[in-house]
């Protein structure tokens, strides 16, 4: 059980710095390695690995398309380009996921103005990519992130959360070059239920959470 989203960071960062291969001793991670939160409650995590691995943060914006009358269990999801993704137990038609499509691709671009401002998107290509999300239920949403990443040039990308559901962990297997999970439950249900607290995560503290790591990351140059 993590205590909160701040908590899980800071464990799963360590996870990631003793890793062979990723962050262990002798074998560290490139200087230009890039962290990317998922928002919103992704960018938290991703924070406080970012800080102490002593990285770069930003976000890929990514959405889940919920089922038709169950808007939290996702049978889709699409990423900033408007490429989709659909699950395999699909229960919505096509013009469905594609009505769904268009208003997930207005808000990615929302969030990406509201949270980026005027900074330019971080390059990608060449680039070793740390993607990180709070919790992979379905795993659809990193499997759009991780695919557009790939199609943008990330020369290696690093899939870490604290919890996965064992379907959602093979699943990313098959577009990460690395997977990193604190704990695989066969008996997942929700996200939620692996944190004490797991409250909604405001734009309000997604920005103060990417602006305080900027800051520090330009001090620390």
């Amino acid at each position: 059980m993590f205590t909160d989203r701040i908590d899980a960071g800071r464990r799963l960062a360590e996870a990631l710095a003793g890793r062979p291969g990723i962050g262990g001793p002798g074998r560290a991670l490139p200087a230009d390695t890039l962290v990317l939160g998922v928002p919103r409650g992704g960018v938290i995590v991703a924070a406080e690995v970012a800080r102490a691995l002593g990285l770069d943060l930003d976000i890929e914006v990514v959405r889940k398309i919920g089922a038709p009358g169950n808007p939290e269990y996702a049978v889709a999801a699409v990423d900033a380009d408007g490429e989709l993704i659909a699950g395999e137990r699909l229960v919505a038609d096509a013009e469905y996921l594609q009505r769904e499509a268009v208003s997930a691709g207005a808000e990615i671009r929302r969030r990406l103005a509201a949270y980026r401002g005027d900074r330019a998107a971080p390059v990608i290509a060449g680039r070793v990519v740390v993607l990180v999300d709070d919790g992979i239920a379905t795993g659809l949403t990193l499997l759009a992130a991780a695919r557009s990443l790939r199609r943008r040039g990330a020369a290696r990308i690093i899939v870490a959360a604290p919890v996965a559901s064992p379907s959602a962990e093979q699943a990313l297997h098959q577009v990460a070059d690395e997977l990193v999970v604190l704990w695989v439950d066969p008996h997942m249900q929700a996200v939620g239920q692996y944190y004490t607290r797991f409250g909604q995560v405001s734009d309000a503290e997604v920005i103060a959470a990417l602006r305080a790591a900027w800051h520090e990351r330009e001090q620390a140059r």
